[in-house]
């Protein structure tokens, strides 16, 4: 599926034509599987289920494309979400959602101003059955018309949710009592939400355990609706697979293993590292990942205190310039980013980042640095090291 996915993201790119060539090619019942399966993933129906009160409700999600359809049946209730075979229609007959299966490819994957609801077709069931309801009772539950609204909600794009909001829904601490990370990732991240990219982390979360961890993965998936994401750890962690989420065993101090993993995988747009926080292994892994960072990519260090503490991390607050400690490493590249102004050759020894790093933020135990062209020029230092005289002042000596 997760192959399906990728090509589908692709043609969706391109316009509906590559997406019905796809889609024909695939068939529609491989393509309707896929795309059924990213609804609910975005739907998150198990919320309203959730709820006391809410009852049970049911719908069914009909592809269409090229005369022919396929459907799926989804039931929702206080045992949870039952999909396909598992589920069983609810008290109430299922309200039917029909749409062509390249506009919902385009819906879904597709750049925004793609979005579109022409050829949708919500069925109700019959007014005989619902508006007796209505005059004598039962109530209809509000889970008939909430799995039917989040459905819809997911189709139309329509009014995604924060990080914030997301870090809590799929358990990672990116905002908890430990971090409130979000906030910032919102404001630098936010921007690129509807174009398609690769994002890679570095720690999958949940240590040794293979099926626990990927809540930050599935944040991401979810945040970046065309996004390609790519979870790597030490440990084997293929068990949280998904499609748009693939995991890779890898040792983020080996830089033969991360160059292997970024030449399969990458070019990458978004890099962040959320591994070990030991500083050797942030500093290999950037030294290894940021050359293979797309031009105008982002690259994202979590948790700086690990440079500090020499009790969990091996961190040190002894020399707090010391460039073997992550921070002190990303404070060099602050005077990097203005390299073109030092007036003598000698004041510092010029490195590889110099030009491709345009801008650094840092935040609490954050900081995102942009790759970009920085080679903007620097005049005046030009002039002063090479005809101070024409400003009136003397030369360096």
């Amino acid at each position: 599926m997760t192959d399906m996915t990728d090509a589908l993201i692709e043609a969706a790119d391109r316009g509906r034509a590559d997406v019905a060539a796809t889609v024909e090619a695939a068939g529609l019942r491989t393509a309707a599987a896929t795309l059924i399966n990213e609804v609910l993933f975005r739907a998150h129906l198990d919320e309203p289920a959730a709820a006391a009160g809410a009852g049970e409700g049911s719908l069914v999600i009909t592809l269409t494309h090229g005369g022919q359809e396929t459907s799926v049946l989804v039931s929702v209730g206080p045992t949870g979400v039952e999909i396909g075979r598992a589920a069983r229609p609810a008290g109430l007959p299922p309200t039917v959602i029909i749409q062509d299966v390249c506009e919902t490819a385009l819906a879904l994957y597709g750049p925004r101003e793609r979005v579109s609801s022409a050829s949708r077709e919500i069925r109700w069931p019959s007014p005989r059955t619902m508006v007796p309801r209505l005059v004598n009772g039962p109530a209809v539950p509000r889970l008939f018309h909430a799995v039917v609204q989040r459905v819809v909600q997911v189709l139309d794009r329509d009014q995604p949710a924060g990080l914030t909001e997301l870090a809590v829904r799929h358990g990672t601490d990116k905002w908890s009592f430990l971090h409130q990370y979000t906030q910032h990732y919102q404001r630098h991240f936010g921007p690129l939400r509807d174009r398609r990219l690769k994002i890679c982390e570095i720690g999958v979360g949940g240590y040794g355990d293979t099926e626990a961890g990927g809540g930050s993965l599935s944040m991401w998936k979810e945040f970046f609706p065309r996004g390609l994401v790519y979870g790597v750890d030490i440990a084997d962690k293929r068990a949280l697979d998904r499609p748009r989420i693939t995991t890779i065993q890898a040792d983020q101090s080996d830089p033969e293993a991360l160059r292997s993993m970024a030449e399969k995988y990458g070019p990458f747009d978004i890099v962040i590292d959320d591994g070990s926080h030991m500083s050797p292994h942030v500093i290999t892994s950037f030294k290894t990942l940021f050359p293979c960072l797309a031009d105008d990519g982002i690259y994202v260090v979590e948790d700086l205190h690990g440079s500090y503490w020499p009790q969990l991390f091996k961190g040190s607050e002894d020399d707090l310039n010391a460039p073997q400690f992550t921070v002190g490493f990303l404070k060099e590249m602050v005077d990097g980013l203005n390299h073109e102004e030092f007036l003598k050759s000698e004041t510092r020894v010029p490195k590889p980042t110099d030009r491709s790093i345009k801008g650094i933020h840092f935040y609490h135990n954050l900081a995102f640095i942009d790759k970009g062209r920085n080679e903007e020029g620097g005049p005046i230092a030009s002039v002063l090291r090479e005809a101070p005289e024409l400003l009136g002042v003397e030369g360096l000596r």
